[in-house]
């Protein structure tokens, strides 16, 4: 493998991160900030990567990411930016240090406030170009956010929305199995289902697009071979190298638009009293998504089951909560301390989430409900 050009320029294979100075170089940066999270700085990785770039050496370094990244944290990075007279942004780690990135580079040319630039009000066509270059550096396979063109950012009133554009594809993705080598089970399970649900989630759409398709059957195929692998054998290199590759497919394809899954895990995802991780949601969502979905998309259903290995009558939802079982995730909303209050809640929001409109069988407000309700167990 090596240099792939779809949507962005990528760099993929073990390795890959000894050419971060070139492709800053390609990009005439000169001046990077880099954002990231504590928890990664903690691992020094931030660390080992700056003693082995010499672009990154004295790179000024952001690491206050949340975990559901925030319209406070995409201010307090874009000040730093400036303050530091940055010229582009590298971002080092899961997909809310990339996505948060994404809000930096936005607001770095573009006035404020943060929301005017949302997707569900109307901020796509507010976005342009003149941004400062993007490098994304994966730490995990899950989010895809590498190759995607929309950043999922928690305004100040708890609404996460979805920041969507072209503009927003990241420059250049730096994609290095190694790096996800070290990443404990749970997490390595989590971030698996979301790539894994975004695979399903795009193939589904109504949305016709058949190279985008052939790019997330090929992903699910690789996920369902290598996820396993990897969440009982973190230093398999291939089952990394294969998760990796399927994360990178899924953000592929996000051009279909995905579907009732992610309006409900970005509704439930924006609440900050307690953050829920993104992945683990949608893995939770998803079988009872597909089971909402089922009477709307017989053929399509019958290319996921061969692509997941399934006999010809597999009930996929039933297939999806094994697979959860078996990675040793929570089985319903209720597990992760979720609340009937709080669906409620964001009900709403699920409605208005941009992921709505693209999901395979159309619903609204009381199909949420239950969705919700079944959810919670």
């Amino acid at each position: 493998m090596g240099l792939i050009t779809y949507l962005t320029r990528i760099q993929f294979e073990r390795g890959a991160i000894r050419l971060i100075d070139e492709e800053l170089a390609l990009l005439g940066a000169r001046r990077p900030l880099v954002v990231t999270d504590r928890g990664l700085v903690a691992t020094g990785l931030i660390g080992r990567l700056a003693a082995a770039s010499r672009a990154l050496a004295d790179a000024p370094v952001f690491d206050g990411t949340p975990e559901n990244p925030t319209e406070a944290a995409v201010l307090a990075a874009r000040d730093l930016l400036r303050a530091r007279d940055c010229d582009s942004v590298v971002a080092v780690g899961g997909g809310s240090p990339l996505d948060l990135a994404k809000g930096v580079a936005l607001l770095a040319t573009h006035a404020e406030p943060l929301g005017q630039y949302a997707a569900v009000l109307g901020g796509i066509p507010r976005i342009r170009a003149d941004q400062p270059p993007v490098v994304a550096v994966p730490t995990t396979a899950g989010t895809g956010s590498e190759v995607g063109r929309a950043a999922l950012l928690t305004l100040a009133d708890g609404r996460k929305l979805g920041f969507i554009s072209p503009f927003l594809i990241p420059n250049v993705a730096i994609c290095d199995p190694d790096l996800t080598v070290g990443l404990p089970p749970r997490l390595t399970a989590a971030t698996g289902m979301d790539a894994l649900t975004h695979c399903i989630e795009t193939f589904l759409s109504p949305r016709h697009n058949p190279p985008a398709e052939a790019i997330a059957l090929d992903g699910l195929r690789r996920a369902m071979r290598a996820l396993p692998r990897a969440v009982r054998d973190g230093s398999d290199v291939e089952a990394r190298e294969d998760m990796m590759m399927a994360a990178l497919e899924g953000g592929m394809t996000f051009q279909k638009g995905l579907g009732a899954v992610h309006s409900m895990s970005h509704a439930l995802g924006g609440r900050q009293a307690r953050p829920l991780h993104h992945g683990t949601l949608n893995a939770v969502l998803l079988p009872h998504v597909l089971r909402f979905n089922a009477p709307a998309c017989g053929e399509k259903f019958a290319a996921l089951r061969e692509a997941m290995g399934l006999p010809p009558q597999a009930d996929l939802a039933a297939a999806i909560a094994a697979l959860n079982a078996e990675l040793g995730l929570p089985a319903s909303l209720a597990a992760m301390g979720v609340t009937a209050q709080e669906c409620e809640a964001v009900l709403p929001w699920a409605v208005a989430d941009h992921s709505t409109a693209t999901n395979g069988r159309p619903l609204g407000a009381e199909e949420f409900r239950r969705l919700f309700a079944e959810a919670l167990g």
